[in-house]
């Protein structure tokens, strides 16, 4: 289930599947950065947190296959890292109840031999712990 973030819709996918993708936060390609783009996302995520106040959530961070398995699995944890930091930062979100994970290519949801599928790829998913 693809949501780009409305926070109802994010708690509403975590209720019924454990997870939920989220597309709307975007990085340079190779880099942790976030791209200012991405704070309507990050929003959503952090009213979603203050709506359940009690919800611990895994921050997994995905990429395509694109360059080698070593340096994306450090590139999605970085990810996943700064996004947790972001919410914490500016969205009053407690560091403890997120968990920054990175997976790099191995939990693909489309095939990498296409742009779109490996647009697909590059995401991030909330899984309640």
């Amino acid at each position: 289930q693809d949501v780009v973030a409305d926070a109802a819709a994010l708690g509403a996918g975590i209720r019924s599947e454990g997870r939920i993708a989220i597309y709307g936060i975007q990085f340079d390609t190779g880099k942790a950065d976030i791209k200012p783009a991405s704070e309507p996302a990050l929003a959503e995520i952090g009213k979603l947190l203050k709506a359940q106040p009690a919800l611990k959530l895994h921050v997994v961070g995905h990429t395509d296959n694109v360059a080698g398995l070593d340096l994306n699995l450090k590139l999605s944890k970085a990810r996943a890292d700064a996004i947790v930091q972001a919410l914490a930062a500016r969205h009053g979100a407690a560091p403890g109840r997120l968990v920054a994970h990175g997976v790099g290519p191995v939990a693909p949801v489309a095939s990498n031999d296409t742009e779109a599928g490996r647009a697909r790829n590059r995401r991030v998913e909330l899984v309640k712990q």
